[in-house]
């Protein structure tokens, strides 16, 4: 009972500052201190102060908003990407999960081969093959995240196929249609909800990543990616 305790303790500690993160982020515009985008070069790499919380970079820009509009950007293309790879991997889950045969070899191998490949070199080689934008970076990620989403719900129609209520509805002559939609996907939502929200962060991990080589945002919209790669020269 201590131990479960404790643990709640720190999922309401990290709750807590994912909320608070998550609001700053929201209300960005009302509490960042400047414009994110506009320089000022006599004001150029600024120590803090009351002026500039977190100083200012080598084009003179307030680092405090750069921060809190880059986070509306990381959250927005995580949210934005796991959906595309909820979407995807949902409707590809479903489809091998509950036909099975050819279906389910054809749509297991494709994502096999898509796990196959590291998941940040892929992301680098397929947003290199495009115009760096944000929409790209958001359909990029969530394209290369189908794979697990769709073997996760494919595992759980497996499951959900052989229950007997499931067979029982089948054998009173309902159609597929409505066996996914009435009995099967209730029981699969749960944990590929629980999954997509987990790979937010690492969405947002995989924004900053390409970002970061120069292959997501572009100047001078901010984003940590950016703002790493940029600060990365004045460490030196």
């Amino acid at each position: 009972m201590r131990h479960r305790v404790v643990w709640n303790r720190w999922t309401l500690a990290g709750l807590a500052v994912v909320t608070l993160l998550g609001l700053a982020a929201l209300a960005a515009p009302w509490l960042a201190p400047g414009d994110p985008t506009r320089g000022d070069l006599a004001a150029a790499l600024r120590s803090p102060s009351m002026a500039y919380l977190l100083g200012t970079d080598a084009q003179g820009r307030d680092v405090l908003s750069r921060v809190l509009f880059g986070a509306r950007l990381s959250l927005a293309v995580g949210l934005a990407s796991q959906v595309i790879a909820l979407a995807a991997g949902l409707a590809l889950g479903l489809t091998a999960g509950f036909y099975g045969r050819w279906v389910d070899a054809v749509v297991m191998r494709v994502a096999d081969v898509t796990l196959a490949f590291p998941s940040l070199l892929l992301l680098i080689a397929v947003a290199a093959a495009v115009r760096p934008s944000l929409p790209v970076v958001c359909v990029v990620i969530g394209l290369v995240g189908w794979a697990g989403m769709a073997r996760l719900v494919r595992g759980q129609v497996l499951v959900a196929r052989g229950l007997d209520y499931v067979q029982a509805a089948r054998a009173l002559g309902a159609s597929d249609a409505r066996l996914v939609a009435r009995h099967v996907l209730p029981n699969v939502l749960g944990p590929v909800i629980v999954a997509a929200t987990l790979g937010v962060g690492g969405a947002i991990m995989a924004e900053a990543a390409l970002s970061f080589v120069g292959l997501g945002a572009q100047p001078p919209t901010p984003s940590w990616g950016a703002m790493i790669a940029e600060g990365r020269d004045l460490l030196r």
